[in-house]
C-alpha cells in the first residue's frame, strides 16, 4: 500500500528562484504538449505517445530553448508521464472502463495555481535536515514525523500562499486490527465534540479559544515586521 508523507520545506532566497524557474519549465512542457495534443485532435489525428512528445517537447525543444536546460530534466519527463497519465484516465472514462465519476480532459497549467514538480529515482537524496535537488541545492526541511520507509517519489510543491512542500511516496504495510465483537455508536455535536452509546462524552479541543491571546500577540506584531524579511515568514 502506497502512502504520502508531506513536510515542509524552507528554501533560500536564491532556491525559491530555481524552483520557480522549475515550476515554469514544468509548466511550460505540459501546456505546450497539451496544445499540440488539442490540435492534432481538431485536424482528426491520434494522440502521440509519451515517447514522441518527450523528443518534441523537451529533447528537440532544449536545442532551441537554452532554459530549458537549467532545470533537471527528470520533472520535465515527469510532467509528461502525468499529462499521457491523464488522458488515458480521460479515454478510459469516456469508453467505460474507468469505473465512478467521469474524468475530464486535461486542462492548461496556470502560474496562479499549485505548481509541482516531481523527482524519482537517485534524483534526490534525502538529509538528515535537509533534502537535496539537482540544480536546485541542498534545502531545509522540518521532519513531523519520520519517513517509515525509502520513498519512491519526492514531489516539490508551492501552494497558492507561496509555501513550499515536500511530498514522500512511501510503500506501507497497514496494520490490521484484531477482530472483536463489541461495537459503540457515535453522536457527532457541537458544544460536546462527541457523545458515545455507552454515555461517554468527549469535548471539543477548541484550539481556537485555547490560542487567542497568542493569536493576538502576533496579530499586534506583524505590522511591525518588514515586508518580505524573514521575521515576517516566522510571524
Amino acid at each position: 500500500m502506497k502512502a504520502r508523507y508531506k513536510y515542509g520545506i524552507y528554501p533560500n532566497h536564491i532556491q525559491i528562484t530555481k524552483l520557480n524557474q522549475l515550476f515554469g519549465c514544468c509548466r511550460y512542457v505540459w501546456n505546450q504538449s497539451l496544445a499540440y495534443c488539442n490540435q492534432l485532435y481538431v485536424d482528426g489525428q491520434k494522440k502521440p505517445s509519451y515517447v514522441d512528445l518527450t523528443k518534441e517537447f523537451i529533447t528537440q525543444a532544449k536545442k532551441e530553448l537554452v532554459w530549458l536546460k537549467e532545470v533537471a530534466s527528470t520533472p520535465l519527463q515527469q510532467s509528461l508521464k502525468d499529462l499521457d497519465q491523464a488522458y488515458r484516465n480521460f479515454f478510459d472514462s469516456c469508453t467505460g472502463k474507468r469505473k465512478g465519476i467521469k474524468v475530464k480532459p486535461p486542462k492548461f497549467k496556470s502560474r496562479k495555481t499549485k505548481q509541482t514538480a516531481r523527482f524519482v529515482g537517485a534524483n534526490y537524496k534525502v538529509c538528515q535536515d535537509k533534502i537535496y535537488l539537482p540544480k536546485v541545492g541542498k534545502i531545509k526541511i522540518v521532519w513531523s514525523r519520520k519517513l517509515p520507509a525509502e520513498p519512491s517519489s519526492l514531489t516539490i510543491i508551492k501552494d497558492s500562499a507561496n509555501r513550499y512542500f515536500a511530498s514522500f511516496v512511501v510503500e506501507i504495510n497497514p496494520e490490521t486490527l484484531p477482530k472483536t465483537d463489541n461495537s459503540i455508536g457515535i453522536d457527532l455535536g457541537i458544544s460536546t465534540f462527541a457523545t458515545l452509546s455507552n454515555a461517554d462524552q468527549i469535548n471539543a479541543p477548541k484550539p481556537l479559544k485555547n490560542n487567542l491571546k497568542k493569536l493576538a500577540k502576533f496579530q499586534r506584531k506583524f505590522p511591525r515586521t518588514e515586508p518580505g524579511s524573514k521575521p515576517i515568514r516566522k510571524t
